[in-house]
């Protein structure tokens, strides 16, 4: 089983799942914790590959590498807790699986905020993976996570995300890298399939303003689903719980008030 880490709130019978992106683990959640427990129960996993999963999976994970096998995962911890339903944060590629969940088990998810969501890859960003994938066997994998850093957070306020991000990274081996940079291959039509389908579960996205790679992207999807919401933070590139924690948690906190049971 994936490692997981749990902050009981006696106060509250809701429960909030944190998913962190590729290459980072439950600890990028660091300036959410607070908040968030004295609200609700908290969950946070680690992934496949990542944190202190990375022994667990080396263990006993055989199955394919995959969007659904990775979400099983997440749905075999909230088991393992008799975690009937939770709410759902996730950062980036967390946001995917997120998503992915909500598809093979709808009844598990009562609402979904994803920030710094990936909803369609631009040209720039197919341009990248193509690049990732052209060199992923001759160089070593953190160059490249260094490269997409760079491109993805360049500002100079950026920084202290995508040194965090860099730095979880480092801890991935090369191989484990590997099995999660695959997933870009058959990326594209499943964002696609989750544009064209909207998700019954209520949807908040947390975008910076600056996150130009994928903000565009989710301006459109919400502009015509139904049960989607946007706010934009200012001053903010793609790790917004990170670079905007304050706004980030005040938003997502009400907007999982809103939609939990009385």
């Amino acid at each position: 089983m994936l490692y997981y880490k749990t902050y009981r709130n006696n106060q509250s019978d809701e429960w909030v799942a944190f998913i962190h992106g590729a290459g980072g683990s439950s600890s990028i959640w660091f300036r959410q914790i607070k908040s968030f427990k004295s609200e609700f129960n908290v969950l946070l996993i680690d992934l496949r590959g990542h944190g202190k999963s990375q022994e667990a999976f080396q263990r006993y994970f055989t199955n394919d590498h995959n969007f659904e096998n990775i979400s099983k995962d997440i749905i075999e911890v909230l088991d393992h807790l008799k975690i009937k339903s939770a709410h759902f944060v996730g950062i980036s590629l967390g946001t995917i699986i997120i998503r992915t969940l909500c598809e093979i088990a709808p009844e598990r998810v009562k609402s979904l905020v994803l920030g710094g969501a990936v909803t369609r890859l631009n040209v720039r960003s197919k341009f990248l993976v193509g690049v990732g994938n052209a060199l992923k066997r001759f160089v070593p994998f953190i160059w490249l996570y260094k490269l997409f850093a760079w491109i993805i957070m360049p500002r100079k306020r950026n920084a202290e995300s995508r040194d965090l991000f860099i730095g979880q990274a480092k801890r991935l081996c090369q191989h484990e890298f590997m099995k999660w940079f695959k997933l870009t291959n058959n990326i594209n039509p499943l964002l696609k399939y989750f544009n064209e389908k909207e998700t019954i579960a209520p949807t908040l996205y947390l975008m910076g303003d600056e996150d130009y790679m994928f903000l565009p992207q989710v301006l459109k999807l919400v502009s015509h689903h139904k049960n989607a919401w946007l706010n934009i933070l200012n001053n903010c590139g793609h790790v917004c719980n990170v670079e905007q924690p304050d706004e980030f948690n005040k938003l997502s906190i009400a907007f999982i008030r809103t939609h939990s049971l009385s």
